[in-house]
């Protein structure tokens, strides 16, 4: 009895060091969760640092910046867009216009400013406000109109933009932009491209007429010398139709118009 009392006393005098050792992996309530070394928690227990999922990105397109001739005056036309935002919300902005280059120095443009929210795999809806002004021999004429549509990547990569405005005095109407890339190389790209415009209400003043506005058929041959910079070629038809073709016959204006261009495609 003796020898085993002292066995026992010698194994807890060897074994005491060892107990102190592990008592911060216990569950205890006095025990450590995370060793104390002064280092954040993922040094700490030697995890991967942290990723950073939220972060902020810009983007810049000049979609067209182009020159054209045809049956009408000369002209210098715009058409932009951008975002900044994470990947699900975004401030999305865009501006297009035309301006004559001789005659009357007559040209008409656009500025958007969009929430943009992403709800569904390559499609946005964005809604925000739109500002229009026509400017030229007449007097400027000025429209504000809420905006909201969408913006997304259609199956057999279709890229289509179908928006909804409706004016500060309560007109409605509605605008179609579809374009497609055809890759014939690498480089070179041909682009078919689409818009359509329609009004619920006849807006004399402005020149729009109910149903169906105009159709704009373009079709642009660009060659990447970058991806970021690629001159184009190409030729666009306009036709207007309805009650607004028929405002501008008694105004003395052409219905349909029939261009080449040749300008720039940018982004960043």
């Amino acid at each position: 009895m003796h020898r085993f009392l002292s066995f026992l006393g010698v194994s807890l005098i060897v074994a005491s060091p060892l107990l102190a050792q592990h008592a911060g992996h216990g569950t205890g309530a006095d025990a450590p969760a995370t060793p104390v070394t002064g280092q954040p928690p993922h040094l700490a227990q030697g995890w991967a640092p942290p990723v950073e999922d939220r972060m902020k990105f810009n983007y810049v397109l000049i979609d067209r910046l182009e020159f054209s001739s045809g049956d009408a005056a000369d002209a210098l036309s715009l058409d932009a867009e951008g975002w900044y935002g994470g990947d699900r919300s975004k401030f999305w902005w865009k501006a297009e216009g035309t301006s004559q280059l001789s005659g009357g120095r007559e040209g008409e443009g656009e500025v958007q400013a969009l929430y943009s929210r992403l709800v569904a795999p390559f499609w946005n809806f964005q809604t925000g406000l739109r500002y229009d002004r026509t400017w030229g021999t007449g007097a400027d004429r000025g429209r504000t109109f809420a905006v909201f549509g969408f913006e997304g990547l259609a199956p057999y990569w279709f890229e289509l933009e179908p928006t909804l405005f409706v004016s500060e005095h309560g007109d409605i109407s509605a605008r179609l932009a579809a374009t497609y890339d055809v890759l014939l190389t690498q480089r070179l790209i041909l682009q078919p491209r689409i818009d359509l415009n329609a009004a619920l209400q006849d807006v004399p003043k402005s020149g729009v007429g109910s149903g169906l506005n105009n159709i704009e058929l373009g079709l642009r041959l660009r060659y990447e010398i970058r991806r970021e910079f690629a001159p184009y070629v190409g030729i666009t038809w306009t036709r207007q139709t309805g009650q607004t073709a028929d405002l501008s016959r008694t105004a003395g204006d052409p219905v349909d118009d029939f261009r080449f261009v040749f300008g720039l495609r940018l982004w960043w």
